[in-house]
């Protein structure tokens, strides 16, 4: 049975959010964004009128404001994103258990087994973008589809409220003439070197043999020759499933430039100590620690490294998060933006192999109980009743990441 496929985007949602709650802001050019003064002054969201202007999410305040000087910001309300999501995702509960969100303001929905009570999906489609409309006062954009990926897309093709509906019959016509960029999990990044190859839209990337992908972006290209294929068979997952952990991140846009190698140590440490503490809680071990810098120029750079075997260690993290900064960054260079990660875990009962000769086991284990310890603590009496005493006190707590 050909499987049926929703992905649901609501239409400028946290926009979109603020305008319920304060109507006189559907009237003018309007925008969500970060404070600016804490350095996170980019648009997260605008409604209608100020996309008129070319107003763009993730952009700067500043580029917002020069477009349209008009512009009128707000704050974000988090609380009011999460209330009107749950409210979303209640409505399409009652049409399928199979409900996966992708982000606070979209999801898939198989609904494949649905038809018979609701008819098709195109059916179901407006049938869900007339409730959220009509009883919460939002609107959504709905892809229909025989996979994910595409069904995602269909979301992107048309907004605002609109239901795009591509099928194995007509997904060239429509797809292929897009940008690459429009593809799912295309990055800024891959886009231009798929650019630079004369690979210009998807219906490029889908001629192209997937071999070739690969050469010029490891695997992720063998996965977007199979996304541009329609090739996709990932299943939506049931709402109450939980997604296995692919990667454990944090990261800190710091209050002032760090400065010298021993605020970057300071500033990696925070992350190291909030990552491994993720890690443990997960119960997982991950092989690869990658870390991001931005300096105040907004350029980026990203650099990993493996290790001999899995870890969920704070101080062996930190550790290597620095040997990678120390080897592919200045340090007298001020960071604007750090970025601390683990990936690539290991099964819970994956076998895990070491050396008679490897002297570092026995101080392994040292950290490992003391990890314990401080996790234990933090548990009973918080988690600022104990910390490294690099990081207390230090004028960078202001942005300190989330355990």
């Amino acid at each position: 049975m050909e499987r049926v496929i929703l992905h649901c985007d609501a239409n400028g949602y946290f926009a979109s959010v603020e305008c319920i709650e304060r109507p006189e802001l559907k009237l003018v050019p309007m925008a969500v964004c970060g404070n600016p003064e804490s350095r996170h002054g980019i648009i997260l969201a605008k409604n209608e009128l100020a996309k008129k202007y070319g107003v763009q999410t993730a952009e700067t305040v500043w580029q917002a404001k020069k477009k349209c000087p008009h512009l009128t910001l707000v704050p974000p309300h988090h609380d009011r994103y999460e209330y009107y999501c749950r409210l979303i995702n209640r409505i399409y509960g009652e049409y399928t258990d199979q409900v996966e969100a992708f982000s606070i303001d979209e999801s898939w929905l198989d609904v494949t087994g649905s038809r018979r009570l609701f008819g098709s999906g195109k059916d179901i489609a407006d049938e869900l973008r007339r409730r959220v409309r009509e009883e919460l006062g939002l609107t959504i954009s709905v892809g229909v589809s025989f996979n994910k990926v595409f069904a995602k897309l269909g979301s992107d093709y048309k907004k605002p409220d609109a239901t795009t509906v591509i099928t194995r019959e007509n997904y060239q016509e429509i797809l292929f003439p897009l940008p690459v960029g429009d593809m799912l999990f295309v990055g800024t990044n891959a886009a231009e070197e798929l650019r630079r190859k004369g690979v210009m839209t998807i219906g490029d990337l889908a001629n192209t043999p997937a071999a070739r992908l690969h050469e010029l972006l490891g695997k992720q290209g063998e996965m977007l020759w199979i996304y541009a294929n329609g090739l996709d068979d990932a299943p939506v997952r049931r709402a109450d499933e939980e997604e296995a952990v692919r990667s454990i991140s944090n990261s800190i846009t710091f209050p002032r430039d760090l400065l010298g190698e021993e605020d970057i140590k300071t500033g990696l440490l925070m992350l190291a100590d909030s990552v491994g503490a993720r890690t443990r809680r997960q119960q997982v071990k991950g092989l690869t620690v990658q870390i991001q810098i931005k300096s105040p120029e907004l350029k980026v750079i990203s650099r990993q490294e493996t290790l001999r075997a899995p870890t969920d260690s704070t101080q062996e993290i930190y550790h290597t998060a620095l040997h990678i900064i120390r080897r592919s960054w200045d340090m007298r260079r001020p960071v604007r933006m750090l970025s601390v990660g683990l990936t690539n875990f290991a099964p819970p009962d994956a076998p895990v192999q070491t050396s008679l000769f490897d002297q570092a086991e026995g101080r392994n284990e040292k950290l490992a109980k003391l990890d314990c310890a401080v996790d234990d603590i933090r548990r009973r009496f918080g988690r600022d009743s104990i910390g490294f005493g690099q990081t207390i006190g230090t004028d960078l707590n202001g942005r300190r990441p989330k355990d």
